[in-house]
């Protein structure tokens, strides 16, 4: 496949697996998409993983002095280690070398260093991270935000994460109108804490977006919504809930399936279904979270993240710039920055 020109930064120092998972999952990115991938960090590591005969003609290997480990802290860090990895991967899209970058490093790290390096979108006080759920109507996506980039948030927050949700669920994810869910504790619009009561207000009166009303927690994977806002306390705990639940039915069915001659037979005839099951329900098959309101299009994997999470990343960054969601998003920030004026 001849390449599209879309280029993506790929911090091969960060993650439980680097750099030999993070190389494997960029080459194959490489092959199967078209994209150029810019593999940053220690050089020798880097040359180590790369499989025999790598078409070196779409892979550069960039120099990074160092990188930032797991339990150093972020903000820090990337001040302190100027050279490391992600610092070195997000300069290369702000010098517009990249188009993208993706790391599975330190998630707050990568945050600290797209905001102190490509800043935010005109009209946004707060990145949040948004991640895609599978929800019980096939073929159908929730895309959550924030799951884990602002701990506390202010009603204006909620709005904003759902204007550049609704914007990411219209031109990436091809949802003609996404219909907006504000996660709470009721359907009923008196529910909730002073925040929540808040942002409800200012989600129904905002004309960029389709609000639905409160999701409750039943709601988050029924299909009935296109995009919830929360904070990043209760969606990083919603997070991680439904990886660990996805995980542990997808156990089940390993263990309970093949018993006795019956379940063996069964399982061999539904091998095709639980392949899609797992598909359907696994994180590795969404491969990362958008870092929306940065400005710049900026992918984080999971610590854990191996090739396969790797390449579907890079294919959410692909997607990201191909359908110029940076530049649908930085329109939609200022439209919404004049109205708050």
């Amino acid at each position: 496949m001849g390449s599209t020109g879309v280029r993506i930064a790929i911090d091969a120092m960060g993650g439980d697996h680097a750099p030999a998972e993070i190389v494997a999952g960029a080459i194959r990115a490489r092959e199967e998409l078209g994209v150029k991938v810019l593999l940053v960090g220690d050089p020798q590591q880097i040359e180590a993983s790369l499989p025999p005969k790598t078409n070196m003609a779409e892979v550069e290997i960039v120099p990074a002095e160092d990188a930032i480990a797991m339990d150093e802290e972020p903000l820090n860090a990337v001040r302190r280690k100027r050279k490391a990895s992600i610092n070195v991967a997000m300069d290369l899209v702000k010098q517009q070398q990249a188009d993208a970058v993706f790391s599975a490093g330190h998630s707050g790290a990568a945050m600290a260093s797209a905001l102190l390096r490509l800043g935010r979108l005109p009209g946004i006080d707060r990145p949040a991270i948004g991640t895609v759920f599978p929800t019980i109507k096939a073929g159908k996506q929730v895309l959550i935000l924030d799951v884990g980039a602002n701990v506390d948030c202010r009603p204006k927050f909620l709005e904003q994460f759902a204007v550049m949700g609704s914007a990411y669920s219209k031109y990436v994810l091809g949802t003609d109108e996404p219909q907006v869910g504000l996660l709470n504790i009721g359907e009923e619009d008196t529910k909730g804490n002073e925040v929540v009561l808040r942002a409800h207000q200012l989600l129904r009166e905002n004309s960029q977006i389709s609000f639905k009303g409160n999701a409750e927690g039943r709601d988050v994977l029924s299909g009935d919504f296109d995009v919830i806002v929360c904070d990043g306390f209760v969606g990083n705990i919603l997070l991680k809930f439904a990886e660990a639940v996805g995980g542990v039915i997808l156990q089940i069915l390993r263990e309970e399936l093949p018993q006795g001659l019956h379940g063996q037979i069964g399982t061999a005839i539904l091998k095709p279904n639980l392949k899609r099951i797992k598909q359907r329900m696994d994180h590795a098959e969404h491969g990362g979270a958008l870092l929306l309101g940065v400005d710049g299009v900026c992918l984080i994997g999971h610590g854990s993240s191996q090739a396969p999470s790797v390449f579907n990343a890079v294919r959410m960054a692909k997607e990201a710039v191909d359908n110029q969601v940076l530049q649908r998003l930085r329109s939609q920030y200022e439209a919404l920055q004049r109205d708050s004026d």
